[in-house]
């Protein structure tokens, strides 16, 4: 297995693409912290024509961003890690309301400069009372990630990641699920991932739309090889790894801020179909065994 370090540079960009389709919903910090981005995005994404797929793929990545605070309330756990959270400031926002909290948000080194210049410009600093910390961890440095863990005190902790194992090859994923499971089974806690992403059926990734530069990146990044082959396949997956499942994300579409918006653009197709669209995504609460 090759334990070398790789540059992960070349992810980041997707992480402002992401950011972009964020700020049209009532994320924490969104819309300010889009506002702030300048630039072409990578994927090529024409944010002027606000379409079905447009607001599809926003639908999507807001109900991702909430499942994992749907999962992170259930585990009710005081330390939490953040891994690989590109520019979203969900720890920021969560101690915000929880002084109890202490929260370490993580990414690669040019991110984590980002984001701190964002909460400069933006004066998200000012909170002294706060456990909130952003620092530079590459997720399969193994030694770096235990130091990281270390700053946390006593008691179990939440380690999370939305938009990481995608990136990620199978020996990967095993590097990062080795270092997971022995931080958590000597911390106790739980690993909540929102990556358990399947791959498409044929006919569906031919349906969905793919600007360009989106597709050269999803090819240069293997992003439909490094999905899982279905929900059984991660499950078989993650057991092997010495994990179980002890929780899924339930949907809750009725509280996403941007559903007016998918309604109003909704072809009579899509409003007349009678079954449910194929689940590509779940996020998951893991506890190592």
């Amino acid at each position: 297995m090759d334990q070398q370090p790789k540059d992960y540079s070349s992810i980041s960009p997707s992480a402002k693409s992401l950011l972009l389709l964020k700020g049209h919903t009532g994320i924490p910090y969104a819309k300010e912290t889009a506002a702030l981005m300048q630039g072409a995005e990578v994927f090529d994404l024409d944010f002027g024509t606000k379409d079905f797929w447009f607001w599809m793929r926003v639908v999507h990545f807001e109900l991702r961003y909430w499942s994992i605070d749907q999962l992170l309330r259930q585990a009710d756990n005081k330390n939490i890690l953040e891994l690989s959270s590109g520019y979203s400031f969900r720890g920021l926002a969560l101690c915000e309301h929880d002084n109890s909290l202490h929260y370490i948000d993580t990414d690669l080194p040019e991110v984590v400069a980002t984001k701190r210049d964002m909460m400069t410009r933006l004066h998200l600093d000012q909170h002294p009372n706060q456990q909130f910390e952003l620092l530079p961890l590459n997720a399969l440095d193994e030694s770096a990630f235990r130091s990281v863990v270390q700053k946390f005190g006593a008691g179990p902790l939440s380690i999370v990641n939305e938009g990481l194992l995608m990136y990620l090859n199978l020996d990967e994923k095993v590097r990062l699920c080795r270092t997971i499971h022995a931080v958590l089974q000597q911390q106790g806690g739980c690993w909540i991932t929102a990556d358990i992403y399947v791959k498409r059926p044929a006919d569906m990734q031919a349906e969905l739309p793919q600007r360009e530069g989106e597709r050269r990146f999803f090819e240069q990044h293997h992003i439909e090889e490094n999905k899982f082959d279905d929900y059984d396949a991660a499950r078989a997956f993650f057991a092997a790894q010495g994990f179980e499942v002890a929780a899924e994300a339930v949907p809750d579409y009725q509280s996403l801020t941007v559903l007016p918006q998918l309604l109003q653009v909704l072809p009579e197709e899509a409003r007349n179909r009678q079954e449910q669209p194929p689940k590509v995504q779940a996020t998951w609460m893991l506890r190592a065994v």
